[in-house]
């Protein structure tokens, strides 16, 4: 272990078993929220991606201004629009959505899901738009429906394609997960928040988190890293 990180950790007003807790709860909170979201996104964009490949501007346009907003604007900004302008709808309060959206988890997911979705869709058209022709055109030969393309040919073939960058999606939506703190959910960062508040301790907090952070990523990138080696392995020089 690094000499710099053993002398965090032996840092006991820091790194005590409350406050070992609050970073696990905070991780746990980080995982599930970039988790849930980039899920619900993935659902959203993959029908958003097909009707954004459609020809017919009524089918595409209204997919190309929800991508147009949503990239255009920062996601703090919708975060902010999504945690507190959702309170001053007329009559909100008195339903019962009000009793999810005024935990800080929802708003936040659902402004998490609806960024991610949209930068998702835009990876996913990119990769089916270049889908060869040739692809296409074999399975139209064998009588296969628009659906069946979609399903059997297209996706497939663009998700192999778009799976690299959906991998540095996913882990900007986790680095970007880091403002949820600031409408009080008590992600990673807002342990490290409410533990350098608490022992004035900033370095040992903040860097801490970071190294978390950094083991998050690095997982992720393995695991993708293993998933592109596994839709690829076709394009593998056979041993004879």
């Amino acid at each position: 272990m690094p000499e710099f990180l053993a002398e965090l950790l032996n840092q006991n007003d820091i790194f005590t078993g409350p406050t070992i807790m609050e970073y696990w709860g905070g991780l746990v909170t980080t995982v599930q929220l970039v988790f849930l979201s980039l899920i619900l996104g993935l659902l959203v964009a993959v029908p958003l991606a097909i009707m954004r490949t459609s020809k017919n501007p009524l089918i595409n346009g209204p997919v190309w201004f929800y991508t147009y907003i949503f990239r255009g604007t920062p996601l703090l900004i919708q975060l902010y629009i999504i945690y507190y302008g959702l309170a001053q709808i007329e009559g909100i309060q008195q339903t019962f959505w009000w009793d999810i959206f005024r935990e800080a988890f929802y708003p936040a997911l659902l402004a998490f899901t609806l960024n991610t979705a949209a930068y998702t869709t835009e990876i996913i058209r990119g990769a089916i738009v270049a889908t060869p022709s040739g692809e296409i055109e074999a399975a139209k030969a064998y009588g296969m429906s628009w659906a069946l393309r979609m399903r059997r040919i297209i996706l497939p073939s663009a998700a192999r394609r778009g799976v690299q960058a959906y991998s540095n999606e996913v882990i900007f939506m986790l680095h970007a997960s880091a403002i949820a703190s600031v409408v009080t959910l008590v992600d990673l960062t807002g342990a490290a928040r409410n533990i350098y508040s608490r022992f004035y301790a900033p370095f040992d907090a903040f860097i801490f988190v970071a190294l978390l952070y950094m083991a998050l990523t690095f997982m992720l990138v393995f695991a993708f890293r293993k998933l592109e080696n596994y839709l690829l392995q076709h394009q593998r020089p056979v041993n004879s």
